[in-house]
């Protein structure tokens, strides 16, 4: 095979995109009425409230974070016209604005995401209880060797933030992502996330809730929370100082109560629920705990151990399933750690680009509205007939999306006072983009 010379060159007009999926984002964008949203923060001489959060996503869209990327789109024309924006902003007012105005246009983004959850309907699917899961679960971002405001020393052993997302439905919709303080505990002000998120919960399913939480928030104030909330809940024990001994003496006296399993030589697991009351402002509560001890005698390679191993763990629940049920849901929980890394790698926001907390908490609103607007993409776009993607699958991963339907190659034209978006014959996301635009559009106008 002889491969021929190419030649290069490049044209005088700007007629070609390498992002044609941004017509897409500016469509969603009007479903999701965020002109509106930022038009109570009232006027402003230049660029409008808008048209500067409007920049940022489509930024964020094409998978990049930092404010510099403002100066290669400002010129671009097919940029303007997909997001409906009249003129181009430079990095510096990008930034300048984002952070005079961080605290207001987090809210506007808040307010635009849970109008394009509502708008578009999206799916909420539930568990095979019956319930939709509320999973909410801190993860870290890494912003090492910085001196950004709010950077400090994670529990995952580096300097960073915490940020606390709160999932909706197998899907995992995003209806908050709460930037913290690196050193501070995901505890603190924990309530107040729930204030946020439960009536966006609420706003988007009928069906009943069942708040998932990881050990870090094994505190009876949470399940307390959620009894006045009449939610249910599965919370992962923290056995903090509880000895592993006594609760396998606690096992053994219980006899029948306990399923004990052998799934080897040498390890033995036993399964059993307790109840306990404890004492919260003045009042007793009485609550489940699925606990399960693990005894080793011998190790996975055969070798006989002197002391056996202890292993213990717990789940507090409302739910009156078996304590398998309840295991097998906890485990479904953390399907929630895909979700971070989609923020983490496919958005590029691990390290945020600012040094000012405030606009960093904005920069994770920003991209808490790109994240469901691609998932709502991808579940709509790529899982059906005309998907370019072949494999089954549940969902698409935000960078799956981000390949096959936002980074099309497409010929920009303006003819006859139109602006026209010409795909290749050969196209295979061209009846997917298609169709998505068409219900974009009926929701924009609906």
């Amino acid at each position: 095979m002889r491969l021929k010379p190419l030649r290069l060159e490049q044209s005088p007009r700007r007629i070609f995109t390498a992002n044609a999926g941004l017509a897409l984002l500016g469509e969603a964008i009007r479903v999701a009425q965020l002109e509106a949203a930022a038009a109570e923060l009232g006027p402003y001489r230049g660029a409008s409230h808008a048209e500067v959060l409007t920049t940022y996503l489509g930024l964020l869209t094409m998978g990049k974070s930092d404010f510099e990327a403002a100066e290669g789109a400002r010129s671009d024309p097919y940029f303007l016209a997909a997001l409906g924006l009249e003129r181009g902003i430079s990095a510096a007012r990008l930034r300048q604005r984002m952070d005079t105005f961080a605290r207001d246009y987090a809210r506007a983004l808040d307010t635009a995401n849970q109008a394009f959850l509502e708008r578009v309907q999206v799916p909420v699917t539930p568990l095979w209880t019956g319930h939709v899961a509320l999973d909410m679960d801190l993860f870290a971002q890494d912003n090492s060797g910085t001196r950004k405001e709010g950077v400090g020393y994670t529990y995952r052993g580096f300097d960073g933030y915490g940020v606390m997302p709160a999932y909706l439905g197998q899907e995992g919709w995003c209806l908050t992502t709460e930037l913290k303080p690196g050193s501070e505990n995901g505890q603190s002000g924990f309530g107040f996330v729930l204030d946020r998120v439960l009536p966006a919960a609420r706003a988007l399913t009928p069906a009943p809730l069942l708040l998932r939480l990881d050990s870090g928030h094994d505190a009876l104030e949470n399940r307390v929370r959620a009894e006045v909330e009449r939610i249910d809940f599965l919370v992962k024990w923290n056995p903090r100082q509880t000895d592993p001994a006594a609760l396998l003496a606690q096992a053994e006296t219980l006899s029948t109560a306990v399923h004990w399993e052998s799934p080897r030589p040498g390890k033995r697991v036993g399964t059993f629920s307790v109840a306990e009351t404890r004492t919260w402002q003045g009042k007793a509560y009485t609550h489940r705990r699925v606990t399960r001890v693990i005894e080793r005698t011998i190790d996975r390679r055969g070798q006989a151990l002197l002391v056996p191993e202890l292993e213990i763990e717990g789940w507090w629940t409302s739910l009156d399933h078996p304590d398998a049920t309840i295991i097998d849901l906890s485990r479904d929980h953390a399907t929630s750690e895909q979700f971070h890394s989609e923020f983490k790698t496919d958005l590029d926001l691990e390290r945020l680009p600012s040094g000012k907390f405030d606009t960093n908490t904005l920069v994770m609103a920003a991209g808490t509205f790109v994240y469901n607007v691609l998932r709502w993409i991808g579940l709509t776009g790529l899982l059906g007939p005309d998907s370019p993607v072949r494999h089954p699958a549940k969902r698409r991963r935000v960078r799956t999306v981000m390949q096959e339907l936002i980074a099309l190659p497409a010929q920009f034209v303006r003819h006859a006072r139109q602006l026209w978006l010409r795909f290749s014959a050969h196209c295979p996301g061209f009846k997917a983009f298609q169709h998505l635009r068409q219900r974009l559009q009926a929701c924009a106008s609906g």
